[in-house]
């Protein structure tokens, strides 16, 4: 039974529309362009991503969707912090890199970084970075959903960003 509503669960194995017509249909909601990045116990590890949204302003938290199939999946699953380092026009190269298969020392290379709070990598020159702990973990699909308390929040003087739509990179 579906909590909110009362009514019988979705089966998820049938789904109302094929995965790419879903894609399709995502590519065009424009969303913010982040680097996900930790540090801890378990290394050292970032991806590019757009599935990151706000959950509340009291307490200040977010959400992070991270694949359970990614390289840096068991990276994130051993590190209790993460930062949300929302990008700029001018960082879609540094987004390939941390999208693709480069290796991780390389995708740090390509830019600088501060220790943030948490000891998660900040990156000098995002929009905003969000320092947070992890505090809970939801599994759904393909994807875990990080819930993250946003223990410290670093803003650019300059306030630009960069938007994926369409399946290109769009400053704001």
């Amino acid at each position: 039974m579906n909590a909110m509503t009362g009514r019988p669960a979705a089966d998820p194995e049938r789904a109302a529309v094929s995965r790419d017509r879903f894609r399709q249909g995502m590519s065009r909601l424009s969303a913010a362009v982040t680097l996900v990045t930790t540090d801890g116990p378990a290394g050292r590890a970032g991806f590019t991503a757009s599935a990151v949204c706000s959950l509340s302003d009291a307490p200040p938290s977010l959400l992070v969707c991270l694949n359970r199939s990614a390289s840096v999946f068991e990276t994130f699953a051993g590190n209790d912090a993460l930062c949300v380092n929302v990008l700029a026009p001018g960082h879609e190269t540094l987004s390939r890199l941390f999208g693709g298969e480069t290796p991780t020392p390389e995708r740090f290379a390509a830019a600088e970084w501060r220790e943030g709070v948490t000891g998660a990598p900040e990156l000098v020159g995002a929009t905003a970075a969000f320092d947070c702990r992890i505090v809970d973990v939801s599994s759904f699909g393909s994807h875990d959903v990080l819930f993250c308390h946003v223990m410290n929040v670093r803003l650019h003087d300059i306030a630009a960003g960069l938007v994926y739509f369409d399946r290109r990179y769009h400053a704001v």
